[in-house]
Parts: structure tokens; C-alpha cells; sequence
């Protein structure tokens, strides 16, 4: 395991069993009280957020003894959430013979280097925390939520791939399909603000582009039609969701703010903010006067409220 981690920050003392104040003792009980996003007056998103996830890890530990050595190694050791991050992604993703200790050094550095990583975590962190009805706390997400750790991973993947380390980036990418059952080529390109809701099965490939604020669910495909090389992936733009289950093949492209309904099939572009359903998928509205919706959608009975939709 990587070396250096023996004792909590400074900042954290250890009496400090208590959550930040914007937190109550009954949250366990109401955990969509812990606030979602930082106040207006907040140093930093980033400061924020890992104060929040320090805060419940304390919590988490008092709660849970047989977790406290766990919540201690991985979050409540570290001075920052990159530390913290680094030393979990590298433990999770370690092998016989891909050693945690230089994983830890590789997603440290690429941390270290590129701070667009580390702003990527926390709006994917805050995006999680946010939309995920399931997700009660940031640390949750941190410690537990695959799809997320499965993305962090990856997009150090990816700027290996455009360091022309391809070798590292794809032994990278072989084991987060591994462990995570996320397989994503490192040369995808992924936004920040990301929902990969349970994420077993998401398939995505080569030339896909995935943009901010995208939420997609598990057993999604992202692929090629097999027909034609070069950019042959779909682009998939801001806002989107994209249910359980369904399969964008091609270089088509899925408009702002878009739905794609679960189980579907689609082999055409979507226009901005409207919804596709079906096998083959079909625009509801129709494909002249496709019905729009104004607000970007929220993962929440999607699936079945497009479906009875479209059934009408």
C-alpha cells in the first residue's frame, strides 16, 4: 500500500467526531438533509466537498467500528481528496503484478499535473450526490459507487492515451473492466458533472464523446455500427439521459438535453431535448415534429414515464 499515509491531516483531531455544522445528529435517519451542493460563501467546491466527505467518514467510523480502519486508510489519512482518491483507485485497480503503490504514484501525479481531473471528480461527486436518490452521502459515492470510481480512473486513462502511453492506458483500461465492469476506451472523451448510474455493463467506445451533466444506467452501449472505421462512435451532448439497458450505435449525435429511453435501440440522431423510444428507436412526436421537453431530465422513473409516453 502506499507509503505515507500513517497519520490523519492536521486539520483533523481525534476528537473531531462531529459533522460540519450544516449537518444534524438525525441524519442517518434523513440523509437528503446533509446539503448537496456548497453554499454561496464556500472557499472552493473542491474544499467543500472533501470537508463534507471527512465529516461523514467521521461520523461513519463512530456509527460502524469494523469500518473506522477502513474510513481511516482511505479518506481520514489523507490531506486532500487527490491523496485520498489516488491511494483508493490504486487499491481497487491493483494486481499480482500492476502493484498499488505505483498506481497510487501514477494517479497522483496525473492529478498533481492536471487539475481539469481532480474539478472533473468533484462536479461528478456533487452531480452524483445531487440526482442519485440512492446516493446518501458524498463519502458513499467516494468509497462505493463504482460508475464513479470507474470514471475517475478512466479519464487518467485517457490523458495517457494523449501522452501517446498507450500501453499503460490500455493495461488501465483492461482493469477497470476488471474490477468494475465498466468498459470504456481511453480514448472516449468524458465531460465533467457525469451520472454513470450502477454502470455494470456500459460499453463505450473509441470515438465516443460524452458531454457535462450526462446521466446514463447500467447495460448501455456506446458502440460502432461494424460497418465503418475512423470516428464511428456517438457524441452524446450535454444534458443528456440515457435509460437502462439501451444501445446508441454510430457516429450519431444526441442533442442537449435529450432522453433515451430504456431498452431502446438508436441508430439516428436525437434532436436537442427530445425523446427517442423503441427498437428501433422512434421520436415521440414523430420524426417531422419530434415533442419537446424543456428541463434536462432526472434519472427518476424515466424509463417507465417515456415508455407510457410513447404507448398513448
Amino acid at each position: 500500500m502506499p507509503s505515507g499515509q500513517s497519520h490523519p491531516p492536521s486539520t483533523t483531531t481525534t476528537n473531531n467526531h462531529h459533522p460540519p455544522s450544516t449537518t444534524t445528529t438525525n441524519n442517518n435517519q434523513h440523509p437528503h438533509h446533509h446539503p448537496t451542493f456548497p453554499p454561496p460563501e464556500s472557499e472552493s467546491e473542491t474544499t467543500w466537498v472533501w470537508a463534507q466527505i471527512k465529516a461523514e467518514a467521521r461520523r461513519d467510523a463512530e456509527s460502524e467500528p469494523a469500518l473506522a480502519t477502513h474510513l481511516y486508510s482511505t479518506i481520514l489519512s489523507h490531506p486532500s481528496l487527490d491523496r485520498s482518491l489516488s491511494f483508493h483507485l490504486a487499491n481497487k485497480l491493483s494486481s499480482s503484478t500492476l502493484l498499488s503503490t505505483l498506481l497510487y504514484d501514477l494517479f497522483l501525479l496525473s492529478f498533481s499535473s492536471d487539475p481539469s481531473l481532480l474539478s472533473s471528480a468533484v462536479a461528478d461527486l456533487l452531480a452524483v450526490r445531487h440526482r442519485d436518490p440512492a446516493c446518501v452521502s458524498f463519502s458513499h459515492c467516494l468509497l462505493n459507487y463504482k460508475g464513479f470510481l470507474a470514471c475517475q480512473a478512466q479519464r487518467v486513462a485517457h490523458r495517457l492515451w494523449l501522452q501517446s502511453r498507450r500501453p499503460m492506458a490500455l493495461a488501465l483500461h483492461s482493469r477497470i473492466a476488471d474490477v468494475f465492469a465498466v468498459d470504456i476506451h481511453p480514448a472516449a472523451r468524458i465531460g465533467k458533472g457525469v451520472l454513470f448510474d450502477h454502470a455494470t455493463g456500459l460499453v463505450v467506445g473509441e470515438t465516443a464523446v460524452i458531454g457535462n451533466n450526462v446521466s446514463i444506467l447500467h447495460h448501455v452501449t456506446l458502440g460502432g455500427t461494424g460497418k465503418v472505421g475512423g470516428d464511428r462512435h456517438p457524441k452524446i451532448g450535454d444534458g443528456v439521459l440515457i435509460g437502462a439497458g439501451a444501445t446508441v450505435l454510430g457516429n450519431v449525435k444526441i442533442g442537449e438535453g435529450a432522453k433515451i429511453g430504456a431498452g431502446s435501440l438508436v441508430l439516428i440522431d436525437v434532436p436537442p431535448r427530445t425523446t427517442a423510444v423503441g427498437n428501433p428507436a422512434r421520436l415521440i412526436g414523430g420524426k417531422e415534429r419530434p415533442a419537446r421537453h424543456e428541463d434536462v431530465p432526472d434519472v427518476c422513473g424515466f424509463g417507465v414515464k417515456i415508455l407510457e409516453e410513447f404507448e398513448r
